[in-house]
Parts: structure tokens; C-alpha cells; sequence
């Protein structure tokens, strides 16, 4: 477990083997106080239409369509998108196999959702990229809902990178963690092992201060930026375990 992952690390990483580990691992209970969270901070009206991307197996879009808005569900997994269209029967939900910058640009959106700890996946340019085509996918007026983990005010204070062992069921999971000063980018390094079955693999996630991701989406057309440290609507500060960041798409 050790050496430089790719730059494109995110195209091979999410097989089923972790998909199944994430999918096993968050209780329902926790997509419905976020699902909550985007409903109540974004305002939605009923029968919206949201954008989840990248919606990994499908988890918040299942329950955006549980709550009858039409969704469209984009990921580059194709695990995780089999396993969405295999739970979306009777639901008014669209999955599709894309890369999250691929989306459908057409102003048509009232809502864009990047959850899951995923907005960091990308280079600059990358990121720049997907930002620009979140602002062209959702309306004027309509809302935006960033989650990330990885903002420098939550990572940096007291970093401290001790393995750490998670199970769920049968799958183990030995994570461990590098940060790459030069790079500003966490190293996170998984051994995944399930009935003798072994998977070494590796995801980066990009480190940027709130500062900077509010002038990035600023350049790509929203304002209206509010930042909480959770669901629960607690503000963001140092230390901070996460970033949910809303935000508006000017006219």
C-alpha cells in the first residue's frame, strides 16, 4: 500500500468490493437528515428537478425520488449505477454512466447535489471543469448543495495519520492516510478483504481552504453562500468534521 496514485485514480477505484463496503456502512438514517438538510436549506418544491452527481449507488437520488422529485443520477462507476437502476423500480429516477463532468448542461435543473465527499476528486483544471458545468446545469435561482470532507479548516487542524480498521459484515476494511504537502492532497489507502478476496487500492482527495471554493463556484455562477458543519444546520468552523456548503445559481 504504498507509491503516487494516479491523477484518474477515481476511474478504477469503485468496484464492488467498496462499493458494497460504503453501501453496507451508512445507516439509512443518516441519508435522510441530508436529504432533509438539501429539502429544507434549498427550498424545494414538490416534483423538482435535481441533478446528484456523482451519485455513487444511488443512495440520496433513491430518496429525492422516494419524496416523488424527478431525479438524474450520474456516476462513472459502473457497479454503483447497476446497482441504483436495480433499486429505482416505480421510482421517477434516471441513473447514468458518465463522468461527473458530462452532465446534462441545459439550465434545467432547480437543484445540483455533490455529496459524498466528492467535489475534491478532481485536479484544479478538473474541478474548475465540473464546477462551470454544475452552473450550467441548474437554473437561475436554483440551489446547490456541495459536501466535502476535505476542505483544508477541517482537514489541517490536528492532522494526524493513524491506521484506523472498519467492518461491516464481512468485509474489513485497514485504512491509512499520507498528506502531500507539495500537492496539498490526502493519500487515503484501503486493504479491502471479504472471504479471502484482497483489494489494495487508493483514493486522493484535493485540499482547498473555503475561501477558495467559494471564489471557484463564484467564477462558475453562484453566490448566495452558506457554509454548515453538518445536517443538523451547525455552523462551519476550524475543525469542523465536514463542509455543507448551499449556494444559488445567479440570474
Amino acid at each position: 500500500m504504498s507509491g503516487k496514485p494516479s491523477s484518474t485514480w477515481y476511474v478504477d477505484f469503485f468496484t464492488e468490493l467498496p462499493n458494497e463496503f460504503w453501501r453496507r456502512a451508512v445507516p439509512p438514517q443518516v441519508t435522510v437528515e441530508e436529504i432533509d438538510f438539501v429539502e429544507g436549506h434549498l427550498g424545494l418544491a414538490p416534483r423538482s428537478r435535481v441533478l446528484d452527481v456523482p451519485c455513487g449507488s444511488g443512495r440520496h437520488s433513491l430518496e429525492l425520488a422516494r419524496r416523488g422529485h424527478r431525479v438524474t443520477g450520474v456516476d462513472l462507476s459502473a457497479e454503483a449505477i447497476g446497482h441504483a437502476r436495480r433499486s429505482s423500480a416505480g421510482l421517477d429516477v434516471e441513473f447514468v454512466h458518465a463522468d461527473m463532468r458530462e452532465i446534462p448542461q441545459d439550465d434545467g435543473f432547480d437543484a445540483v447535489l455533490c455529496l459524498g465527499n466528492s467535489f475534491g476528486y478532481l485536479e484544479l483544471d478538473g474541478l474548475r471543469e465540473f464546477a462551470a458545468a454544475l452552473g450550467r446545469a441548474v437554473r437561475p435561482g436554483g440551489g446547490l448543495v456541495v459536501d466535502l470532507a476535505s476542505a483544508a479548516e477541517s482537514v489541517l487542524p490536528g492532522y494526524r495519520a493513524e491506521p484506523r480498521t472498519m467492518r461491516t459484515g464481512d468485509i474489513t476494511v485497514l485504512a491509512t492516510s499520507e498528506y502531500d504537502v507539495v500537492g496539498s492532497r490526502m493519500f487515503s489507502r484501503y486493504r479491502f478483504t471479504r472471504d479471502g478476496q484482497e483489494l489494495d487500492v487508493t483514493a486522493v482527495h484535493h485540499v482547498h481552504t473555503v475561501a477558495q471554493v467559494v471564489d471557484l463556484l463564484a467564477g462558475t455562477g453562484f453566490g448566495d453562500v452558506e457554509l454548515f458543519g453538518g445536517p443538523g444546520g451547525e455552523p462551519h468552523g476550524i475543525g469542523s468534521g465536514r463542509l455543507l456548503l448551499t449556494a444559488r445559481r445567479t440570474p
